[in-house]
């Protein structure tokens, strides 16, 4: 007679539980641009989410309590002519998000201390470089100011946001489109899956790849017969990665060992509604007091749902085995150490008295002097005072014409909003 040993692990009984209504965040037209990135960027401070917009792209940032119905006049930020494909919060400012849009730009955004009372049409910096759409968008995760993108022109461009400098692009190395790329967690290198069903980790300052068709996997598990994109979301403190299907309604979650079989599944959070998107907590905004060890963020077609994973204990003490020391919010090294050739490892914080987040410091771009603008400059005619006070006349005119047409655009927008809600009530 055989006995079955259960393994054993602290996150077998890992439990999920989606929110009450009151807790989530209501009426947001969730963007239907056909890309498969996540659509959704959480921080201890704002949810981030890509939305349905007129006239270009757009997304809201929503201080995390501000949960209940969301006007349909609340500010968003709206600078792109094109549809958001992608956001990402800076992990060393949690008021610098990230944005990548169709408009082939990526652009770079200081939200307010207590979130946005008007809309936000003018970022930090805008990083041109991309020939294509630009569907990835992802800060590296120790040095400062260091942020990777990827376009639908096959290209990798990583930029010093502090600069606004495109320091390195990486061209030929794939064939067809990216679908994802990450980096390593000290930042040395990158990883990306491409169209052509290659894997390739790529050295990013030798501008060259180290790995590529890995020949056989370590392990192989069927999940469904779904054709939806996979979201992937790897706690690297506890070892646990999360498997969200985009159109699919559940969360599946393994545990990382070092021995075979290398990955054990442990459970499955279902719920009824398909999934648009997902957002996912950086460890340091759970809450250690309910042995919170992962926090969702589901998007749905008009509500963004927030989901707790726990594991349950009895005591009330502090979990350290389920807290190790986690990557806090401070940057190991500055963006031109990296690109000189530095790694850093991240900067680990405890959790055993909660994160208490400290004061960010605005986001500066000290752009460097083209060429062009480093060659003497004609020397200018005299002009007449009067002629200055002219000048200086039309342009403030012209100054209050560019307000006037905001102001019109924003008015158009919240007019168009109310339509369409007027509409969706007519057509119940």
């Amino acid at each position: 007679m055989f006995r079955r040993v259960v393994r054993a692990s602290k996150f077998r009984h890992v439990f999920g539980q989606a929110l009450k209504n009151d807790q989530c965040y209501d009426d947001i037209r969730v963007s239907r641009v056909t890309w498969d990135s996540s659509f959704c960027a959480v921080n201890p401070k704002f949810v981030a989410i890509i939305i349905e917009a007129s006239g270009g792209g757009a997304f809201l940032v929503l201080p995390l309590l501000k949960t209940g119905r969301i006007d349909k006049a609340y500010p968003t930020v709206c600078g792109h002519t094109g549809p958001v494909l992608d956001i990402d919060w800076c992990p060393h400012n949690d008021h610098v998000i990230a944005s990548g849009s169709e408009d082939c730009t990526v652009m770079v955004w200081q939200i307010p201390e207590n979130g946005l009372v008007t809309p936000l049409a003018e970022p930090v910096v805008v990083l041109e470089g991309h020939s294509k759409r630009v569907g990835i968008v992802t800060w590296h995760p120790t040095a400062r100011n260091v942020l990777m993108s990827a376009g639908c022109d096959n290209l990798i461009i990583i930029w010093n946001v502090g600069t606004g400098e495109a320091m390195i692009q990486l061209e030929d190395m794939h064939p067809d489109v990216i679908f994802s790329a990450c980096w390593s967690r000290n930042g040395a290198l990158i990883c990306t899956a491409c169209k052509d069903k290659n894997i390739r980790v790529i050295d990013p300052r030798k501008e060259k790849i180290v790995a590529k068709s890995m020949e056989e996997p370590i392990s192989v598990h069927e999940l469904d017969t779904s054709n939806g994109v996979l979201l992937p979301f790897y706690d690297a403190d506890t070892s646990v990665v999360y498997l969200c299907g985009k159109g699919d309604s559940s969360i599946r979650y393994f545990e990382i060992t070092d021995e075979a079989p290398f990955v054990h599944y442990l459970n499955t959070f279902s719920s009824k509604e398909p999934q648009r998107g997902m957002g996912y907590m950086p460890k340091r905004g759970l809450d250690v007091n309910k042995c919170e060890i992962a926090r969702f963020y589901k998007l749905h077609e008009r509500k963004c749902e927030p989901i707790i994973m726990t594991v349950p204990r009895k005591s009330d003490l502090f979990q350290d085995d389920l807290y190790p020391d986690t990557a806090g919010p401070d940057c190991a090294i500055e963006a031109e150490d990296w690109f000189d050739g530095k790694n850093g490892e991240p900067i680990l914080i405890s959790l055993k008295n909660g994160y208490v987040p400290g004061k960010n410091r605005d986001l500066k771009v000290v752009k460097k002097s083209n060429v062009l603008e480093g060659k003497p400059a004609k020397k200018a005619a005299n002009t007449s005072p009067a002629e200055s006070k002219q000048n200086e006349g039309k342009l403030e005119e012209l100054l209050r014409e560019v307000k006037s047409l905001r102001d019109l655009v924003t008015l158009q927008d919240r007019r168009i909003a109310k339509l369409e809600d007027q509409m969706s009530k007519v057509a119940i």
